[in-house]
């Protein structure tokens, strides 16, 4: 699953992930819009990729585009690739192996899409095959505050493409293969975005994007957007026309939302206390990116379920949800019975969906995490671990016992897990 709306971990391949939780963090819902899958390879280099994913990753996601991220080369199968309309890659990575340099090169040559970005053009360096693939190689730079100039305004990708100015690289190249290549913008004398096709696939480079002064300018999220268009096979400009619409997010003003400034100022200019909405399941749906491979299928919302923050499957296939409405602030007295509490959910018509709910334990404040144990559950409570144990066979936990105590409370972000 995903905090934000684009993906981080990697995740095994020939799988298909539930949804298990609507409102787990933004909530889930049925199939929404369709919309383009990306792998996005990054690296732990200078140019800070998932950084950068942070900055335009919501961008592409509203625009109806899903950026999964990686930092693994053994990412590069064919079978792999073949789950994704397109790879971008945004790294400093010197070799590639063998195998991966055939599956990309194969993936593209059979109709997949490639997007270089920027250092992309002095990635593997060991692969011949790559550079031409690429169109051309990163030689040196100097930096500036510019613009590049237009060279084939009718082209789909930059047809109503106004430009944009911004401070970066001033790549140059060595190596340039022509061959199938269009060239969209220059930088003075220097190729600087172009356009190849290699087999049934295409190719788009720029050498735009250094940092954040690139990745944070709405024109090169307009051009972003773009060539992964490009690349991914669709027909531009149309494919812009109809992207997919994902629903936005409402805000409305709420009274004491914590507020932590730097240079720890205490006031402000009164902008802060404002709250997100919660979307509709279907909405939100559209905010879930999954890894190719994956499908997402809805099994529990609200009003079922209620701000879950931990969960386990026991043996039956049940699902065992905590729930706290009591997080983070509301923490009680020893002894004083809280808001929150721990609930099995059950399939009982194997129809994928959740449609029986039985409240194990109640009265909880701030149960961070649990797992199954001689019988029953462990739980822990700051400043407790508790024990609990359902011995008549109704589902609802008879004993409660503290089986350790000492957890400290002043922090309940730091809660044991």
């Amino acid at each position: 699953m995903s905090t934000p709306p684009f993906r981080f971990s990697r995740f095994a391949s020939h799988a298909r992930a539930a949804v298990i939780l609507a409102g787990f963090f933004l909530g889930f819902a049925a199939h929404a819009a369709p919309v383009l899958k990306v792998l996005f390879l990054g690296d732990n280099g200078p140019h800070r990729p998932a950084d950068r994913l942070r900055e335009i990753g919501p961008v592409m996601m509203g625009r109806g585009l899903q950026l999964v991220y990686t930092e693994e080369l053994a990412d590069l199968t064919l079978e792999n690739l073949r789950r994704y309309d397109a790879l971008l890659i945004y790294a400093n990575i010197d070799a590639i192996p063998p195998a991966q340099d055939q599956a990309l090169a194969d993936y593209v040559a059979q109709g997949g899409g490639l997007f270089a970005l920027h250092g992309a053009s002095y990635c593997f360096r060991n692969s011949d095959r790559y550079v031409a693939l690429v169109g051309a190689q990163f030689k040196d730079h100097a930096t500036g505050t510019f613009r590049t100039r237009l060279v084939a305004p009718a082209h789909p990708v930059t047809q109503d493409f106004s430009g944009f100015e911004s401070w970066d690289e001033t790549y140059v190249h060595t190596r340039h293969n022509e061959q199938n290549r269009t060239v969209l913008e220059w930088r003075d004398s220097e190729p600087y975005t172009w356009v190849r096709t290699e087999g049934k696939g295409r190719v788009f480079y720029t050498a735009w994007g250094h940092d954040q002064r690139t990745w944070t300018n709405p024109g090169f999220h307009d051009l972003v957007e773009r060539g992964l268009r490009f690349a991914a096979g669709q027909q531009l400009p149309a494919a812009l026309a109809d992207r997919p619409k994902i629903a936005g997010f409402e805000l409305f003003d709420q009274p004491g939302v914590p507020y932590y400034p730097p240079g720890q100022r205490t006031q402000g200019d009164g902008s802060w206390p404002r709250m997100q909405k919660p979307l509709s399941v279907a909405d939100a749906m559209q905010h879930l990116v999954v890894p190719g491979g994956f499908e997402v299928q809805l099994v529990a919302s609200d009003p079922d379920i209620r701000k879950p923050i931990a969960m386990a499957w026991d043996e039956r296939g049940r699902l065992w949800i905590a729930e706290t409405l009591d997080y983070p602030n509301r923490v009680l007295p020893p002894g004083e019975a809280g808001r929150d509490r721990i609930v099995i959910c059950e399939d009982t018509n194997a129809d994928g969906r959740m449609d029986k709910f039985t409240v194990f334990a109640d009265g909880l404040n701030i149960p961070t995490s649990f797992t199954f144990s001689h019988g029953g559950v462990l739980v822990h409570q700051m400043p407790n671990t508790l024990f609990l144990q359902d011995t008549d066979g109704d589902g609802r936990a008879d004993i409660r016992e503290v089986i350790m105590t000492g957890w400290g409370r002043s922090d309940t972000h730091a809660g044991p897990n």
